[in-house]
């Protein structure tokens, strides 16, 4: 085997890797800081939702999410709802999560609604 190729092989599973690392960890935020309101399953069905004045969204719906830009859904996990003039219920990660980890979040909802 020659080492280029090598090289090139170990390159490329590094970044699978890291792209699965990325999901995981997107989920597992989603499960530790999410559910409370989105629910288990992104329905918006969590268990706050009877104490709270506003629904939260609901991630599995397609034509609900598509509304929202990544850039959208990227300020109102780092800033809060108030930051795209939305419920401010919803709280800013900013201080919890990396621009990194809210990326991957942004990502993670995409596979929740399909879109």
């Amino acid at each position: 085997m020659r080492p280029s190729f090598f090289i090139i092989s170990i390159s490329i599973w590094s970044l699978i890797m890291t792209t699965d690392a990325g999901a995981t960890t997107a989920e597992r935020n989603y499960k530790t800081y999410c559910v409370q309101c989105h629910g288990l399953d992104g329905r918006g069905n969590g268990i706050n939702v009877t104490d709270m004045s506003t629904q939260p969204r609901n991630h599995t719906d397609a034509k609900e999410m598509s509304a929202r830009t990544d850039e959208e859904l990227f300020k109102v996990i780092k800033e809060g709802g108030q930051a795209i003039k939305k419920s401010v219920l919803m709280p800013p990660w900013s201080s919890t999560l990396s621009n990194e980890e809210i990326n991957d979040l942004v990502k993670y909802l995409h596979t929740l609604c399909k879109c």
